[in-house]
């Protein structure tokens, strides 16, 4: 009974709160404007939905090969690819820097790692401690993970309660600056009380309230890649900042004795939950959270992939924020994260020691898609 008033207050936040209905009568206007869309291998998409997301960026002093791969993976769409060395906070590469940098949007289910470490941190829940959410289902961390299940987490937000949740997203760096002095950057956006419409359900599920950075993301899927230190995250401009790069500790997080339980969650969202189109073959070692939702805030559909390679060598985080219309969610995002991987692998990246490649750094004309 408890889960089905959590899923319908959580559907009466999306459907009844004001801002949505500004949502939909901004829809009938992109309604309107959709005669002669086209049919493509994903459906219907608005050709207002493709761009040149490169244009704008300034690409000096990033790794040409990670741009390439970037660049490649995301073609056309309206969207960005952030990649960082988990191992020192240092930015490979950020395809469309107006949208990386600027103002932050909805976290939608990436803030579902927020939650996870937030009880696993009080104690609340154990990797294996089961949530009846109906009748005939009940899910574990790792299978809520997976599965993105807003229940779980839902139930779990109320457990813990705001203050203890903001204590978490604070300490994994949202609402502040993720990087160290890079230009035009604003941080994300941290609550200031349990959304009117939702509650903290909707707050710990879909991230209603927050406003997340994919640069704020990428430093907090590094903490979780390399054992719990949150780098600030810098980003080489010139052949002579990555000569003298020296990575900066922003704090280390107590996380280490739960990073297991969590990475369990996000290898099984790969592996068979909604990020299965980032697993590009057998090989492929990656973990990651998917997100989708609407911002209404923004009038905008999102889709979210937060991710990591586990490798011996050259690890890389990479996520991708993509904006539009319905056809927009967090498996295409981790599609295109998965294409990033492979286009590397297929250049031997992850094969080789850490520091023996060459230094590689862009110049304007470099990566048009």
């Amino acid at each position: 009974m408890l889960t089905r008033v959590l899923v319908a207050v959580l559907a009466a936040a999306v459907v009844h709160s004001p801002a949505a209905g500004a949502a939909r009568r901004a829809g009938k206007k992109t309604r309107a404007h959709t005669k002669g869309r086209k049919r493509t291998s994903s459906g219907y998409r608005q050709r207002a939905a493709f761009v040149d997301p490169t244009a704008g960026d300034n690409v000096d002093g990033e790794d040409l090969s990670v741009r390439r791969a970037a660049v490649d993976a995301l073609g056309r769409y309206n969207g960005s690819v952030v990649v960082v060395d988990p191992e020192t906070g240092r930015i490979l590469t950020i395809v469309n820097q107006k949208l990386a940098l600027h103002g932050g949007f909805t976290p939608c289910s990436t803030i579902k790692l927020v939650t996870a470490f937030a009880g696993l941190s009080e104690g609340l829940v154990e990797r294996n401690t089961k949530f009846r959410l109906s009748r005939r289902l009940s899910l574990d961390l790792t299978d809520a993970l997976a599965q993105t299940n807003n229940g779980y987490f839902a139930k779990l937000g109320d457990r813990l309660g705001f203050e203890r949740v903001v204590h978490y997203a604070r300490l994994f760096g949202l609402g502040e600056k993720a990087g160290l002095d890079i230009d035009g950057e604003e941080p994300g956006v941290i609550p200031e009380g349990p959304p009117a419409w939702g509650g903290m359900g909707i707050m710990t599920s879909f991230g209603e309230g927050f406003r997340l950075t994919p640069l704020e993301l990428a430093a907090l899927v590094a903490a979780v890649s390399n054992g719990g230190t949150l780098y600030y995250l810098q980003y080489p401009r010139n052949q002579e900042e990555i000569e003298h790069f020296v990575p900066r500790i922003k704090r280390r997080l107590d996380i280490s004795p739960w990073i297991a339980d969590v990475k369990v969650g996000m290898r099984a969202a790969v592996d068979s939950g909604t990020a299965r189109r980032a697993a590009y073959g057998p090989e492929a070692q990656i973990l990651g959270k998917t997100g989708t939702c609407t911002d209404f805030r923004a009038g905008m559909h999102l889709g979210w992939f937060g991710s990591f390679n586990d490798v011996e060598r050259n690890k890389l985080v990479v996520v991708v924020l993509l904006t539009g219309g319905r056809t927009v969610n967090g498996p295409l995002a981790a599609g295109i994260a998965g294409a990033v991987y492979q286009n590397l692998s297929q250049q031997n990246f992850f094969a080789g020691l850490r520091g023996a490649r060459p230094v590689l750094f862009a110049t304007q004309s470099c990566c048009a898609p």
